[in-house]
């Protein structure tokens, strides 16, 4: 089974969507931020509980080599990893990184999320189906 590893700044909203998602349509994935928040963005949660999804257990996480290393495919949420990611990091992910350029919930009304929520959904179905 493949590996994914969902990557944004602060793992607090994009890639724990995308996680929680890929989690329950069976896929291996984990996710992770280069400079990780303290918590999950309360909106992300509160979609996501929409959804049927609980992220309250859910805690940001630091990117590390080792979490790149096993990963298969890297996805980006289009937030610049490039401009923050450490260098020896960033050398590992050249030859397995997705971009998916998604707008960060980060500061955006409940409505503006569910859209970000649905896209996040409708690309992890596509992965789901294809891995």
């Amino acid at each position: 089974m493949r590996r994914f590893l969902f990557v944004c700044v602060e793992n607090a909203g994009r890639s724990q969507m995308a996680e929680a998602f890929a989690k329950k349509y069976g896929l291996d994935a984990n996710s992770a931020g280069t400079v990780p928040a303290r918590t999950i963005n309360p909106t992300v949660a509160e979609v996501m509980k929409e959804k049927g999804l609980d992220l309250s257990g859910s805690t940001p996480t630091i990117l590390t080599v080792a979490m790149v290393e096993k990963a298969d495919l890297v996805i980006t949420m289009g937030c610049s990893v490039e401009t923050v990611c450490p260098r020896p990091i960033l050398a590992k992910m050249q030859k397995k990184i997705v971009d998916w350029n998604l707008q960060d919930p980060k500061e955006q009304p409940i409505e503006k999320v569910r859209i970000i929520r649905d896209e996040i959904e409708r690309r992890v179905k596509k992965l789901s189906s294809t891995s």
